[in-house]
This record gives C-alpha cells, sequence and structure tokens, in this order.
C-alpha cells in the first residue's frame, strides 16, 4: 500500500515547521554549538529524524528504516567511493615525494599565498567540479592548500568558500540536467539563467574568498589576479551557459581562469609581501588544534621532477575528462552497470500537491551500481596508474589504500549518516514542509525561493539533490504567483550553490582532505557566514529579475 506525504502533520503549519526543522537544528546545534564530533552528531540527527518521522509525519517505521539504508548506500556509492579515492591518491603523492615538490612548483609559480588560493582553490578546483563534483575539489584543492602551507582551518574553510560558482555547473550540468528531468523545464533555457545569475558572484568570489583570509588590506593587494582569474571564469560561464548549455561550462571556464591567471603571473607580481598566519589565531581567536604544514621551502627543482610532481595530477584530470563524457558513461553502463532496488521502498511513497504535481509517480528508490562509470572508478583507476608511474609496487599500494580507508572511516560513516539523514527528511515530507513554509511569502517568493535551494543543499549537499527536492515546488509556487518558473528554477541552483560550504557532508570530506577530522565546528562557523551572506545577494538578484527593470530584461523567455 502506497504512503501518502502529510505536509502538515499537526494541523498547524507554524508548529509543523519548527517540528520538522528540528533534527537540522540538532545536527548543526550539536557540531557548532557542542562540538561534539560530526559522525556523533550525524547519527543523533539521523535517530532524531527517524523519530520525527514516524512519530510525527505518520511514516512506517519499516519505510523509515529503508529509506535511511537507501540514503546511506548512496552516501558510500557514489560519494564516498570518490572522497575514499582521491585521498588514496593524495597519500600515495605523498609517500612518493611528488607532493613536496608540487609545492614547491607552485610556490614558485605563485609565491604569495594569497595568488596560490586563487588558482588553486578557485579556478583549479572550479575545473575539477566540471568532471567530477560530489566533494573531490574540496577534497583535492584543500589537499593541495594544506600541503602549501595553509592551516587546517584555512585550507578546510577556504576550499569550501571558492567551490561555490561551480557547482551548479559541475559534473557535466548535472544539477541542470536533473531537473529539467523533475520538472519539464527546459535545461537550455534554464541553463542560460543560471548564466545570467552566477556569472557576477564568479567575479566576486576571488576577492571574497582572499578578503576571507587576509582582510580588505590583503585583498586589495592581490587584485589583478582576483579580477583575472573571474573575469576569465565569469565570461566563458555566461557564453558557454547561454549559447552552448550546461555541460562543459566549468570544464571550460575553469581552464580559461587558469590559463589567465598564469599568463598574469608571467607579467604581474604582487607589490605588498604577505605570509601565512602560521600561528596567528583565527579570526574567531582560536588557534587551529591540528598541526601545521611545514614552512614552503625555496627549493627550485628540475623541470623534469616538476612535471614528474604534476604527472599524477594530470593523469588524474585526463581521466576525469574521459569518465565524466556522456559517450564513455553510456558505454561503460552498456558494459556493466547493475542496480540494487530497495524493494520496501520503491514507488511507496507519493508526494502530493503543491509539493508535486498530481500526476507525479511514486517516489522510486533504486542505487545504481555504475560501477565501471562512476566518477570514483575513473579517480581509482588514476590513482593506481600513477601509482605505477612513480614506482609503488601492488603490494605497497594495497598497504597505501589500507591506511587510507583506515584514516577515512569515520568521514565515510559521517557521510552515510547524513545521506541517510537527508533521505529520511525528503521520503517523510519534513522537508517539504520547510520548503512549503518558505514558498508561502507573497511577494516576495523569489528572495525566499532563492534560500529554499539554499537551504536544500545544506539538506543534502547537493545542489542536484536540491533540485530533485523543490524542482517541482518552486515551479508550481512560482505558476501560482505569476513569475517564471525558468527564473525560479534557476534561483533554485544558483541559492544552493551557496549553501555547499555549510552542509555537514561537505565539511567533512574538507576536514578529512586537511587531517582536520574532530573540527568540524570550526570550520562550521569559519563559513556559515559567508554561506548565508552570498545566498542573501544571490536572493536580492533574483528578486531584481522578478520584478525591477531592467534586471526583469535578463529573465529567459
Amino acid at each position: 500500500m502506497i504512503w501518502t506525504q502529510n505536509y502538515d502533520p499537526l494541523h498547524n503549519p507554524a508548529l509543523s515547521t519548527l517540528v520538522a526543522a528540528v533534527p537540522i537544528v540538532v545536527l548543526l546545534g550539536t557540531i557548532a554549538l557542542l562540538k561534539l564530533r560530526i559522525h556523533f552528531a550525524a547519527l543523533l540527527g539521523l535517530a532524531v529524524a527517524l523519530g520525527i518521522s514516524i512519530f510525527t509525519f505518520s511514516m512506517p517505521a519499516k519505510l523509515a528504516g529503508t529509506t535511511a539504508l537507501y540514503g546511506a548506500a548512496y552516501g558510500l556509492f557514489p560519494i564516498g567511493w570518490i572522497v575514499l579515492n582521491v585521498m588514496f591518491l593524495y597519500q600515495l603523492t605523498v609517500r612518493g615525494g611528488r607532493f613536496s615538490v608540487l609545492r614547491d612548483s607552485l610556490a614558485h609559480v605563485a609565491p604569495d599565498p594569497r595568488v596560490q588560493l586563487i588558482l588553486i582553490a578557485f579556478s583549479f578546483g572550479a575545473f575539477i567540479e566540471g568532471v567530477a563534483g560530489f566533494g573531490a575539489p574540496v577534497a583535492i584543492t584543500g589537499a593541495i592548500l594544506i600541503q602549501l602551507g595553509f592551516t587546517p582551518l584555512h585550507a578546510s574553510g577556504l576550499a569550501l568558500i571558492a567551490n561555490t560558482a561551480p557547482v551548479a555547473f559541475g559534473s557535466l550540468g548535472i544539477p541542470i540536467t536533473t531537473l529539467e528531468q523533475v520538472t519539464g523545464l527546459d535545461a537550455l533555457k534554464v541553463s542560460a539563467m543560471v548564466g545570467r545569475q552566477l556569472p557576477l558572484f564568479s567575479l566576486i568570489i576571488p576577492f571574497w574568498v582572499v578578503g576571507a583570509m587576509t582582510g580588505w588590506r590583503g585583498m586589495i593587494g592581490v587584485w589583478p589576479a582576483a579580477l583575472t582569474a573571474g573575469l576569465a571564469f565569469a565570461v566563458p560561464q555566461f557564453l558557454v551557459s547561454n549559447y552552448h548549455g550546461p555541460w562543459l561550462v566549468d570544464t571550460i571556464s575553469g581552464s580559461c581562469s587558469i590559463a589567465a591567471t598564469v599568463l598574469l603571473l608571467r607579467f604581474w607580481k604582487p607589490k605588498d609581501k604577505w605570509s601565512l598566519p602560521g600561528d596567528r589565531p583565527d579570526i574567531r581567536g582560536e588557534t587551529p588544534a591540528a598541526p601545521k604544514s611545514d614552512p614552503v621551502p625555496t627549493t627550485r627543482h628540475a623541470r623534469g621532477k616538476v612535471f614528474g610532481a604534476w604527472l599524477p595530477w594530470i593523469i588524474l584530470s585526463a581521466f576525469i575528462l574521459v569518465w565524466g563524457t556522456p559517450q564513455f558513461k553510456s558505454r561503460a553502463d552498456g558494459w556493466f552497470a547493475g542496480k540494487v532496488t530497495f524493494t520496501a521502498l520503491h514507488q511507496q511513497v507519493q508526494r502530493v500537491p503543491p509539493v508535486a504535481p498530481p500526476e507525479a509517480k511514486p517516489e522510486a528508490a533504486v542505487l545504481k551500481l555504475n560501477v565501471l562509470s562512476a566518477t570514483g572508478t575513473g579517480i581509482f583507476l588514476a590513482a593506481v596508474v600513477a601509482g605505477m608511474v612513480m614506482g609503488f609496487s601492488p603490494r605497497e599500494m594495497f598497504g597505501v589504500y589500507a591506511r587510507t580507508l583506515w584514516q577515512v572511516r569515520f568521514s565515510l560513516l559521517t557521510i552515510a549518516a547524513m545521506l541517510a539523514l537527508g533521505n529520511v527528511t525528503k521520503y517523510s515530507g519534513a522537508d517539504a514542509t520547510l520548503g512549503l513554509a518558505l514558498a508561502h511569502t507573497g511577494t516576495w517568493y523569489p528572495f525566499f525561493g532563492t534560500l529554499l535551494g539554499w537551504l536544500g543543499v545544506a539538506l543534502t549537499g547537493s545542489d542536484t539533490a536540491s533540485n530533485v527536492l523543490f524542482g517541482s515546488l518552486q515551479k508550481i509556487t512560482a505558476e501560482q504567483t505569476g513569475i517564471s518558473p525558468i527564473l525560479m528554477g534557476a534561483a533554485n541552483s544558483s541559492g544552493g550553490v551557496m549553501g555547499k560550504m555549510v552542509d555537514a557532508q561537505s565539511i567533512v570530506v574538507a576536514s578529512t582532505a586537511t587531517n582536520y577530522y574532530g573540527q568540524e565546528h570550526r570550520i562550521l562557523r569559519f563559513v556559515f557566514v559567508h554561506s548565508l551572506v552570498l545566498a542573501v545577494l544571490v536572493g536580492i538578484l533574483v528578486l531584481l529579475q522578478a520584478y525591477v527593470p531592467p534586471f526583469t530584461s535578463m529573465v529567459v523567455k
């Protein structure tokens, strides 16, 4: 028998909304205020979510339990699979002595830490987002920054802030193409609309991320690099999203940003000197508890040795570029692609209006085991090839992999628990209860609808999942209020990207990559205000595009 969701189980919208928010409050509160280890906080939040889904939303216990298992499985594959293999490659480069050489080469190309931050966290991170996503950009750039001498707090928090503007077009445009599947909105039109919202923020983010580390004075010292990187990303982002589609936006824009910044550095260097904070307390007066990296050495290496240091990451880029193409994915899935159907849950939950259209199908619960085409598999094979190039034997690589698995065990547990929590809130209807509270805001809906996208990513850790979660609600509410559904579909993605830095999944990926696990509360406190302010700014832009000329002329018809 199909179970139908009820979005006002307490027959009082305000009270129902407050109860639906309890798992999120418990999760974030225990991390930020009680400083509970994040895997314990995630498990506690999951337990609270299960209790509310069963006893408040009247979801059958069997359905709720299966929902949690389904979410946990998805957390381990494909997301945990990506994190594990990125860390495996990183550990191989460290043990092979290649990472220290890469660090030295970056220090000579861009000696100033502020420029390193722009080049690595923003430009290179955007390129990785375009072909991989799912936490890979934060893991890779965070690992590089920590080796360059950044404190664990800054390496984690700044990598998260930088990984915002590219997210809507991540993994070859999956968030936008998925939105089309869910809502029927034309992906090309949504792509163009997002491309008329995010380029402004792509221009701002390089300045913002440097300012978050150094303050206004330090940011002004590298404004040519920030402007070059931002402009070289924002212009292609607009052009590709509007005149080609969502698939190659980040790959092309990230490549242009890297090339333009490196070219600039051949003719320009910052006039002022700025060194890494070292043991200096962070912005809240707290000295990070994790040990710092050694100071960046000034050794110059032969070109062949530098190339060898970059080779593992070149191999990684090549693999994920191939793995990201639709042609390869379809062929690999043709060779092998299994699936696990959670029969106790599959098509047993019905979302209803106004969250879903009247003809909506019951919710599916099928885990695709596309092992060959999964991004994590490409990263694993890249790591194996890189390990062979670096001279590791199969036995040595197995030993490194086993140690890496042990190192990230709590991270994998956290990711599984977080995805389980997100699934429970989705299938029970608690997420929709929260969404409806924001949707019922009248004239202010374009602003709060954008924050709904932010909430969706903060809850699920994925712009794609947020579009699945709230895409139909955005379309239906927009049509009821006379606002463009294309505008609000795009706003869900554009607002959502700013929630990426505060979701627990991304924070645990960052803390794992920077050896800062157990200090997630500091990362959350570092990034939270940045996330909220940027989301509000996106909301203001969408509000202007909905009502105020000449911004209204930007809306795609």
